[in-house]
């Protein structure tokens, strides 16, 4: 079963994809959150076979849903019914300062797809947590 891992954001929105096992995710590109975002989207579930969704839930450092959070809500709400596949949310605190780092813990400022691997982390995270 392939997943797809979204990083949302306000500018751009990051894509990872799972192997065909649906064990681990892999950064797969970033998309400009514009209106085409969503008929993209759709054409590349299509296009990679894609049977399940995992968003990153972005939260405030206390806890609490942020403007990002509702904006991706409703996004996920969206996709949902457009695609008629399920949407799951994934806690997402730190991905994207994580996704920075190499292997050597060093960080790399303007990585390109910093997005992506944010993705590949929350996809990751999820499907090591569901499926053990």
């Amino acid at each position: 079963m392939r997943y797809m891992g979204i990083d949302f954001g306000t500018k751009k929105i990051g894509i990872a994809l799972s192997d065909e096992a649906g064990s681990m995710g892999f950064p797969h590109c970033i998309i400009p959150n514009d209106g085409r975002l969503i008929d993209e989207i759709l054409a590349l579930i299509e296009r990679k076979n894609v049977e399940a969704i995992v968003i990153g839930e972005s939260m405030g450092m206390d806890g609490t849903e942020n403007k990002v959070a509702k904006l991706a809500k409703e996004f996920a709400a969206l996709l949902e019914r457009r695609s008629g596949i399920e949407v799951f949310f994934e806690p997402e605190m730190y991905t994207t300062q994580e996704a920075r780092r190499d292997f050597e813990g060093v960080r790399m400022p303007g990585s390109p797809d910093v997005d992506a691997s944010a993705a590949a982390l929350i996809l990751t995270s999820y499907l090591t947590r569901t499926h053990g």
